[in-house]
C-alpha cells in the first residue's frame, strides 16, 4: 500500500454547529482546527450530509417516533434524527468559517431517501460504496487522517471503514466533537482503538 496521506474533513456544516438543526455541542470549535491542519495536506476531501426532505432517518417520517429513538430498518438499527442538512438548504451548507479552498473532492452522504449514510466510504446498507477508496488509491494515499463532526457517528464510521478497506487511519481528537448518546463517544473511541485507528492531536501537524 502506498503511503501518501489525505485529510478527511467530515460534515463541518451549519446543521451540526450551534444554531443548526442537529447541533453538536461546541461543534464550531473544529473549524479553526480543520483550517489549520488542512494546510499540512496536499490531498483533502470534504464530506457533506445531503438529505432529501423526506429522508427515512428523520423522526418526522415515523410518527409518533421522536428524535434519538431507534427503529429497525432493512439494513439494521437506525437512530432517528431531527430533520437536518436537507439538500440545498442553509442548514446543509459548510460552516462559513471553513476555509479549505484546495480540497479536491466533496462526498455528499445520505442522498438516497431509504438509506442513511454516516461513513465517507460506505452507506449504512454496508453495500453501497461512495467511491472514496478508489479516489484515494489512485492518488497514492495509504493513510487517512480524519477530523470533523460527529466523533461518535460519521467520524468513527469513516475511520473504521478506512481500516476495513486497508488504509491506515488516524483521528485528530481536538478536531472532533461528539453527540454522545448514552456513552456513544467512549464506545466509538474504544472501537476505533481496537481497529488500529491512531489518536492524534492537531499540534502534530504544526
Amino acid at each position: 500500500m502506498p503511503m501518501g496521506e489525505a485529510l478527511l474533513v467530515v460534515d463541518v456544516q451549519r446543521g451540526f454547529c450551534p444554531g443548526g438543526a442537529l447541533a453538536v455541542a461546541d461543534g464550531d470549535a473544529v473549524v479553526p482546527v480543520a483550517n489549520r491542519v488542512a494546510r499540512a495536506f496536499g490531498e483533502v476531501v470534504l464530506t457533506q450530509d445531503w438529505h432529501p426532505a423526506d429522508h427515512l432517518s428523520f423522526a418526522s417520517q415515523h410518527p409518533p417516533r421522536r428524535p434519538f429513538e431507534t427503529i429497525e430498518m432493512p439494513y439494521g438499527p437506525q437512530t432517528l434524527w431531527p430533520d437536518h442538512c436537507v439538500m440545498g438548504s442553509a442548514d446543509a451548507e459548510f460552516h462559513p468559517g471553513l476555509d479549505i479552498p484546495h480540497a479536491g473532492l466533496v462526498i455528499r452522504k445520505g442522498r438516497r431517501r431509504e438509506v442513511d449514510s454516516y461513513s465517507a466510504f460506505l452507506e449504512a446498507d454496508r453495500r453501497t460504496p461512495t467511491g472514496l477508496a478508489g479516489w484515494l488509491r489512485e492518488r497514492g494515499v495509504g493513510r487517512v487522517v480524519i477530523l470533523g463532526l460527529a466523533t461518535d457517528f460519521c467520524v468513527a464510521w469513516s475511520a473504521l471503514d478506512a481500516r476495513m478497506m486497508g488504509f491506515q487511519a488516524a483521528v485528530v481528537e481536538d478536531g472532533c466533537r461528539g453527540i454522545d448518546l448514552d456513552g456513544s463517544v467512549a464506545r466509538a473511541w474504544a472501537q476505533m482503538s481496537s481497529a488500529g485507528v491512531m489518536r492524534l492531536v492537531s499540534s502534530a501537524f504544526g
